[in-house]
């Protein structure tokens, strides 16, 4: 038996898959403690594993950032991302780190395993020396001699033309991050680490192990990936779908013999009249049912009259509705979009900010789906996008490629078997 601590950022997003690792650590036989939020710590000890909670660190609700980080207040896009990962993934980190120093000195592990934007735990990482790997719950963000800067939504290029385009694209990346600078040197001045010149996008990552949901499908064919990164595809609780059946809503069955499009926007960017709202004008009049999430729980209305042939919640199981989905539109959250593709269900995505973009080209690379280069997308538009993936099979067999793909890479068990490895002498 060995001891690990697992660490994610408290959003629902990186916490579930890094759980569903914890839960195959435990499985193993292995003593497991997650620091994370304290809004997740039931899902946290159902999955086996010991709950270590934010103290040092300011917690906060992922679906009301603004009122622990009020700049983000009326920022999107590219702003939106600068002040994230700034006040809160930066901004946080030393507070990580004072609860995992706090936490060591009463009962050290012998391998700590966080996801890439738990900075925190990177600090505490170097600071120690002790066995890290990042379990890397986004597409994964790291630059490498090909392509260019990941985020951008750009397809690596493939021509003389493209690939000087990368190559001065990936220069200019200190300068489109200089925002970030200062708060990461000041951050880690205050844990008394020495300044570094590594940029963030690499100071995130371990170089021991780095574990990736996802598959070389969703990768633009890159070849230049370190051979201590590891695709381990969609990483999923293995608990029984049947557990979640006394919280089906009670129009559960109007899904039987239809058509159904779900509808979901994540758990942060929730204004429905970003997608929600233009998606069920699109599909109004269409013969399916489109289900909506809301991405909040207990809210199962929305602050406008739906059509007959809606249906909301605020969330639904997703192993059982998941199956009986024929599109899915997406605002492009990466655990919903590999969610979505491990059932072979072709995309619509308007993938608007943070990594989202990114998402929705990966995802339109590997033909299964359609990206509406737009987080705020007309209902024409909509329209349109689930017109193209339901024209014809070609969106569905890719999804089933990049399903199959998925699937053929292990999942959890694979990443803790990996993460395991770590702790041998």
């Amino acid at each position: 038996m060995a001891r690990f601590l697992l660490s994610a950022m408290p959003f629902t997003g990186h916490v579930s898959p890094v759980r569903a690792v914890a839960e195959a650590l435990s499985a193993r036989g292995h003593d497991v403690r997650f620091y994370t939020g304290r809004a997740f710590e039931r899902g946290v000890e159902a999955s086996g594993a010991r709950f270590v909670p934010w103290s040092h660190a300011r917690d906060f609700d992922e679906n009301d950032l603004t009122v622990t980080f009020p700049r983000l207040i009326g920022k999107k896009g590219i702003s939106q991302l600068l002040v994230n990962v700034a006040d809160l993934f930066i901004g946080t980190a030393p507070g990580q780190f004072a609860d995992l120093t706090a936490e060591w000195e009463r009962e050290p592990w012998d391998v700590l395993a966080a996801d890439e934007m738990s900075v925190g735990s990177a600090f505490f990482a170097e600071h120690t020396g002790v066995p890290w790997a990042t379990a890397a719950v986004l597409p994964l963000n790291m630059m490498g001699p090909q392509g260019p800067p990941t985020g951008m939504g750009i397809v690596p290029g493939r021509n003389p033309v493209t690939r000087v385009r990368d190559a001065l694209l990936r220069a200019v990346v200190p300068l489109m991050t200089g925002q970030i600078t200062k708060p990461l040197a000041r951050a880690r001045a205050e844990v008394g680490l020495p300044p570094s010149r590594r940029p963030f996008g690499e100071s995130v990552f371990s170089t021991q192990l780095v574990t990736v949901g996802g598959c070389p499908a969703l990768d633009y064919g890159r070849t230049d990936r370190p051979d201590w990164v590891h695709f381990v595809g969609r990483i999923s609780l293995a608990a029984s779908p049947a557990a979640d059946g006394d919280r089906l809503p009670s129009w559960w069955g109007d899904l039987e013999g239809r058509t159904v499009v779900h509808v979901t926007q994540g758990t942060q960017n929730i204004d429905p009249s970003d997608l929600l709202r233009p998606a069920i004008e699109a599909l109004a009049d269409r013969d399916v049912l489109v289900v909506a999430a809301t991405g909040v729980p207990g809210n199962d209305t929305l602050p406008f009259t739906v059509p007959g042939n809606v249906r909301v919640a605020g969330f639904l199981p997703y192993e059982q509705l998941l199956p009986r989905v024929d599109v899915m539109i997406t605002n492009g959250g990466w655990g919903g979009t590999l969610a979505a593709l491990s059932h072979g269900i072709p995309l619509v995505i308007a993938g608007g900010d943070l990594d989202k973009p990114e998402i929705a080209s990966l995802v339109a690379w590997a033909g299964a789906g359609v990206n509406l280069k737009s987080g705020t997308p007309s209902a024409a538009k909509v329209a349109t996008g689930v017109d193209r993936v339901m024209s014809g099979s070609g969106y569905r067999d890719a999804a089933a490629r990049v399903s199959a793909q998925l699937a053929s890479l292990g999942g959890a068990p694979r990443a803790a078997e990996l993460i395991e490895q770590l702790a041998v002498p």
